[in-house]
């Protein structure tokens, strides 16, 4: 097995900060990353809310920057998936699916998060084209525009007032006949006059030119007076929840019932001696760049100090 110093599962925001405070410590990490390069900041519209970018920017050039500076420190930068860990004991073993084995001292997980889709082949179509699973990020795009948000609980509610706030109109597209979310949101959301809830409401698929124009939409699927019609609407948020990528480290790392990975107090420790998370597979609040790449910088300089500390 290969042996390394501190090991960096992941490559958005958190796993690329971690690899450049790492590399500038000389811990000569080793970065793998992982299904999504880049992280989900790579299927974004543009980033107009991350420091030092004034005039905003693609996701996926701003990835390619902060990539590009992690390798400036010498980053050993890999495209694998890691599969299965071993976390019981130092060195930590990791087996990935290019067939690498590593043996590391210390590890920064910062798989993320992945938003659920209702798997439709639309939201492929129309990814970055007025499809987002974020209404933070791109909400701004749709300033005095229609959009419809679909979830019932908290966080489609939030995402729902949210664009309120920028859009003229904002439907929300909820499957059953109520909402799921806290009382106060929902007071929230059914008071707003620039809100209409459409309950007993499933999305079909979506259409467009260029981009998305409307949704087709079903009220009250399999009953007696199922009713077909047609929805048009600028930008289509999902909010439907996300699912941390910590499936493989479960056995070893506490979780909430979700699966976003606890970490103790303000500090990015898993519990587990020299075993970081950052980024969003350990937040279930915040879920922004800036955020993870934060949680990144707190990590990297944490795992330093467990070396140091340790004199490995």
């Amino acid at each position: 097995m290969e042996k390394v110093r501190c090991l960096i599962i992941g490559s958005g925001p958190a796993g690329y900060t971690a690899a450049i405070y790492t590399g500038r410590a000389n811990l000569a990490p080793v970065l793998y990353e992982g299904i999504q390069p880049g992280g989900q900041l790579t299927i974004t519209t543009e980033v107009e809310n991350f420091p030092g970018y004034p005039d905003g920017v693609s996701g996926t050039d701003m990835m390619d920057d902060i990539r590009r500076q992690a390798e400036r420190f010498g980053v050993d930068i890999r495209s694998a998936v890691a599969t299965k860990c071993d976390l019981s004991e130092r060195p930590y073993k990791f087996w990935f699916d290019n067939g690498d084995e590593v043996e590391a001292e210390t590890v920064i997980i910062c798989t993320g998060a992945s938003a659920k889709y209702l798997g439709l082949s639309d939201e492929t179509k129309y990814a970055g084209m007025g499809v987002s699973a974020c209404a933070t990020c791109d909400g701004f795009f749709y300033r005095k525009k229609v959009v419809a948000v679909v979830g019932g609980g908290d966080t489609a509610c939030e995402e729902a007032s949210y664009l309120a706030g920028l859009a003229s109109k904002v439907y929300l597209i909820v499957r059953k006949n109520y909402l799921r979310a806290s009382k106060i949101m929902q007071e929230r959301v059914l008071t707003n006059p620039k809100i209409e809830v459409l309950f007993e409401h499933n999305t079909e698929g979506l259409y467009g030119e260029d981009g998305v124009e409307g949704a087709h939409l079903v009220k009250r699927k399999g009953e007696a007076d199922e009713t077909h019609y047609d929805l048009p609407i600028d930008g289509f948020f999902l909010a439907i929840g996300h699912k941390p990528n910590s499936d493989i480290f479960k056995p070893w790392v506490e979780t909430d019932e979700i699966g976003y990975i606890k970490v103790k107090g303000a500090s990015q420790s898993t519990g587990i001696p020299g075993v970081f998370a950052a980024g969003d597979v350990a937040d279930p609040t915040y879920r922004q760049g800036i955020v993870a790449a934060g949680s990144g910088c707190k990590a990297a300089i944490e795992a330093e100090r467990y070396l140091a500390e340790n004199k490995l």
